[in-house]
């Protein structure tokens, strides 16, 4: 089965997972998840990551989910996409949205790589919103 939007399978199985309570979530693999993969990890949304190219056709990515010590809840509140493949959100560099005052992030697909909002902001570089977490 082909999928048409792999990024938006990528945040539903986080967002189920996180549902279950489970603790990881593996994930067929592909160069831009293993990139909001990255990015989820050095922001402390996810506690680590594994990637296992070896695995399948095109390998899987083991996500590991943070949940709060205390309370139990999952660290990611709120994950979703932006763009969509039937209507594509570009802005500028000065432009990237801010996710709730700053306080979550925005993925932006450059023509430097994926980056958060604010890194793409200080760089003035535009590109595709990808998606935000918070």
């Amino acid at each position: 089965m082909a999928l048409t939007d792999p990024i938006a399978d990528l945040l539903t199985r986080i967002r189920n997972a996180q549902q279950a309570g489970h603790r990881v979530v593996e994930i067929p693999s592909s160069r831009m998840k293993k990139s909001i993969t990255e990015i989820l990890y050095n922001q402390g949304y996810i506690l680590k990551y594994k990637f296992d190219d070896n695995a399948g056709k095109q390998g899987i990515i083991s996500i590991a989910l943070k949940y709060d010590p205390v309370t139990k809840e999952p660290v990611i509140r709120k994950l979703g996409r932006i763009s969509k493949p039937g209507l594509r959100k570009y802005s500028k560099g000065a432009d990237v949205p801010r996710i709730i005052n700053g306080l979550g992030v925005c993925i932006v697909s450059t023509s430097h790589g994926l980056m958060t909002g604010r890194q793409a902001k200080e760089k003035n570089v535009g590109g595709e919103l990808i998606c935000y977490v918070y």
